[in-house]
């Protein structure tokens, strides 16, 4: 038998009013509330229509952002500025989060929530073109963030990981440096964060006339400060000879700037660092942090509106957009002088 509202009332522990309520996105629900009833509704299988929840609208209002991880600064930052442009838009949004397990990834992909919205904004991690039946299975409009963008399959609006990463190390080969160090690499990689600014780190360095050297190319696990942090204590040990660190995200860098900074180097007299991301922590660190500011707010901007035209324009032949929004050198104390 078809679970019901009554059902999902029970389960959640709420009236069947709140559960209403949830379903017809009234504004004043607590969230710890609308979770409730949205995981009673996904447990029991409950499949309100909520594209109907308004019969002259069809619409619930309601978009998905679906992210690898909030405790990384970048994406908590990326999920407030779509909530935001959202808001501004009239649309409220379903956080879901995956971590860096692929199962995890595809279970939220095809959990029932996925369909119970008008529309997803998802941050690819761990598909790859292998994959794209998975995103096929994706009833509802979808705008593809990140770095991997299936063969076009869908919408996707990116940075310009590459370029950054190109301008972070030659704004230090233009300040002296010459034995830059690339840290966060991901070892195998070919189309993800890691594999695009490692490219724009060796075009640098090409460009330049500076050989590339295996040796200053430090792995990193997930970015995160800890592995930032390990990934330069490890590299400081094997006594590599440096004067500057083109770090893949501003977390790392961090981690690392810490490291430097305790084992007596000066920054950036001793060595010179840049990070990526721009995230808010980059304005208050001891220095303050030269980063490439990837246009986050642009991203999310431009995401929000093309999946709002592409729930609207639903009859509408589709031709999937490919968008890379603008960067910018953020210079700071780290790498002045």
């Amino acid at each position: 038998m078809a679970a019901t509202m009554h059902d999902v009332s029970r389960l959640a522990g709420v009236s069947i009013k709140t559960v209403s309520n949830v379903i017809n996105d009234y504004p004043y629900v607590r969230e710890e509330t609308r979770r409730k009833v949205l995981d009673a509704i996904a447990t029991l299988g409950y499949t309100p229509n909520l594209s109907a929840r308004s019969l002259r609208s069809g619409r619930t209002n309601v978009i998905s952002l679906m992210i690898p991880d909030l405790r990384n600064a970048y994406f908590a930052e990326l999920a407030d500025s779509v909530m935001r442009a959202a808001a501004e838009r009239g649309l409220a949004v379903l956080i879901e989060q995956f971590g860096d397990d692929r199962q995890h990834e595809i279970d939220v992909l095809r959990q029932p929530r996925a369909r119970m919205v008008d529309g997803v904004l998802y941050s690819v991690l761990t598909l790859d073109q292998g994959d794209v039946d998975l995103i096929a299975e994706l009833t509802t409009p979808v705008v593809l963030l990140g770095d991997r963008s299936l063969n076009g399959t869908r919408d996707h609006v990116t940075m310009r990981n590459t370029e950054g990463a190109r301008a972070a190390t030659e704004h230090l080969i233009a300040g002296g440096r010459r034995r830059v160090v690339a840290l966060g690499a991901h070892p195998g990689e070919e189309i993800g964060s890691a594999a695009l600014r490692l490219e724009g780190y060796r075009q640098a360095l090409e460009a330049a006339g500076i050989p590339f050297d295996e040796s200053l190319v430090v792995p990193v696990g997930s970015w995160h400060r800890r592995n930032g942090a390990e990934g330069m204590r490890d590299f400081l040990a094997a006594g590599t000879p440096f004067d500057g660190v083109v770090a893949f995200n501003d977390a790392i860098a961090l981690g690392a700037l810490r490291v430097l900074q305790e084992s007596g180097l000066r920054i950036p007299e001793d060595v010179a660092v840049v990070g990526f991301d721009d995230i808010d922590e980059t304005q208050y660190s001891m220095p303050t942090l030269s980063t490439i500011d990837p246009g986050r707010e642009e991203i999310a901007a431009t995401a929000v509106d093309l999946l709002i035209r592409r729930i609207e324009g639903s009859s509408e032949v589709f031709v999937p957009e490919e968008i890379a929004v603008p960067f910018r050198l953020v210079q700071r104390e780290s790498s002045a002088g």
